[in-house]
C-alpha cells in the first residue's frame, strides 16, 4: 500500500471533531498531523500527537502536509481553498465549496496550474437512507421514474448563536447553502444536470436576515420532476425520499445516525457505525400485471462516510476519479447562487 496522505485540518469545531478527524484517525491511508486552532487548543485533548498551529500560514507552510481540509466558516471557503493550492497542496472543501459557479470554476482552474486537486465534502452521497434509495431507483422496480421528492427537515426557530450564520450581509448564508448543498448534490448524483430548474427562497423565523427555507423544482428528459426541499420550521419531519414511477413508489425517512454516533462519540471502525436502528425501513410499493400492489420493507446498507475519504486517497495515490466532479460542483453553485 502507498504511504498515507498526511492532512491537515484548518479547524477543531464542530465539523473538524465530528465529520473529519475520527476518520483521519482511524483509517490507516491518512495521516492526521495539524490543525489550526488560533484560540482554545482543543485538539490536545482528543489526539495529544496532532500538532496545534496558531495561525493559517503555519498550516500552509508545512512541506510534510499534502492534503489540507477547509472546515472553516461557509464565506471564508474560496479564498482558502485558493491558498492551500498555490501553497502546492491538495484541498477538501466543506460544503459549500463557494458561493456561486464562477468561484467553482476558479478553483478547479488554479488546481489545473498548481497541478493539485479540489475535492468537495459531499458526506450525504454515503448516508444510509440516500444509499438505500438509490439501490431501489437504480434496480429499476420502480420502472420509469416520475417524480421525487428530496427534503432535509428540521426545527429550529431559534437564530444560530454565531453572527456570521444569521446576518444577511455576510456572503454565503442561509438554509440553501447550509443544507442546500446536500439535497441538490444527492439529485445531481442520481439524474446528473436537469433540463431546467426554478427556486423559491424565503424567510421564515422571526427576527431572521437570511432565506431559511428553500424549495427547489428540478426538470430531467423523460417528464421527471424532482423536488429538493429545506426548511427550519418544520416540528414534524416528512419522509426524506419520496420516488414515484410507472411501476410502484417508494418512501423513507431520514434514518441515518453517523453523525448522531459520532457525537457521542462512536468511532467509525466499530462494527455498529453506520447501521440504522430497527424500525426504519424504507417502504416500497409495486403494482404487479394483475393491478393488486404488493408492499415490501426495504432495509437500509450501512452508511459510512469513510467512503468519501477512500476516494480522496485513491484520486491522490491512484489518479481516479473523484466521484464529486467540477460539473457536479458547478452545477450545484448554478442552482444555489
Amino acid at each position: 500500500m502507498s504511504s498515507p496522505i498526511v492532512t491537515g485540518l484548518m479547524a477543531y469545531g464542530m465539523s473538524g471533531k465530528v465529520f473529519h478527524a475520527p476518520f483521519l484517525s482511524t483509517n490507516p491511508q491518512f495521516k492526521l498531523k495539524a490543525v489550526v486552532e488560533r484560540n482554545q487548543k482543543k485538539m490536545v485533548a482528543d489526539y495529544p500527537d496532532v500538532l496545534s498551529y496558531s495561525s493559517v500560514e503555519e498550516l500552509l507552510n508545512d512541506a510534510e502536509i499534502e492534503l489540507i481540509i477547509v472546515n472553516t466558516p461557509n464565506f471564508t471557503h474560496f479564498e482558502l481553498a485558493k491558498r492551500v493550492l498555490q501553497a502546492g497542496k491538495h484541498v477538501l472543501i466543506e460544503k459549500p465549496a463557494c458561493a456561486d459557479a464562477a468561484e467553482a470554476k476558479a478553483l478547479f482552474d488554479e488546481a489545473r496550474k498548481t497541478g493539485k486537486q479540489v475535492f468537495g465534502y459531499q458526506n450525504r452521497r454515503w448516508d444510509s437512507d440516500f444509499l438505500s434509495v438509490k439501490e431501489v431507483i437504480e434496480s429499476g422496480r420502480l420502472g420509469k421514474l416520475t417524480e421525487m421528492h428530496i427534503r432535509f427537515d428540521r426545527y429550529k426557530p431559534e437564530l444560530s448563536v454565531k453572527p456570521f450564520k444569521e446576518t444577511g450581509d455576510t456572503p454565503v448564508t442561509g438554509t440553501g447553502y447550509e443544507l442546500g448543498p446536500h439535497i441538490v448534490d444527492q439529485a445531481i448524483h442520481l439524474f446528473g444536470k436537469p433540463l431546467s430548474f426554478d427556486k423559491i427562497e424565503t424567510k421564515q423565523r422571526e427576527g431572521t436576515e437570511i432565506f431559511d427555507y428553500i424549495n427547489l423544482r428540478l426538470v430531467y428528459p423523460g417528464g421527471l420532476v424532482v423536488s429538493l426541499v429545506s426548511g427550519l420550521l418544520i416540528a414534524d419531519a416528512l419522509p426524506a425520499y419520496v420516488v414515484h414511477g410507472s411501476l410502484g413508489s417508494f418512501s423513507k425517512h431520514r434514518c441515518d445516525v453517523q453523525e448522531a454516533q459520532l457525537n457521542i462519540p462512536v468511532s467509525p471502525d466499530d462494527p455498529a457505525y453506520g447501521v440504522e436502528p430497527e424500525g426504519c425501513d424504507g417502504r416500497l410499493v409495486t403494482v404487479g400485471i394483475d393491478g393488486k400492489k404488493n408492499i415490501e420493507m426495504i432495509t437500509a446498507p450501512k452508511g459510512d462516510y469513510n467512503n468519501l475519504f477512500y476516494a480522496v486517497y485513491h484520486s491522490i495515490r491512484q489518479n481516479a476519479l473523484y466521484p464529486i466532479t467540477e460539473e457536479h460542483l458547478v452545477w450545484q453553485m448554478e442552482m444555489l447562487q
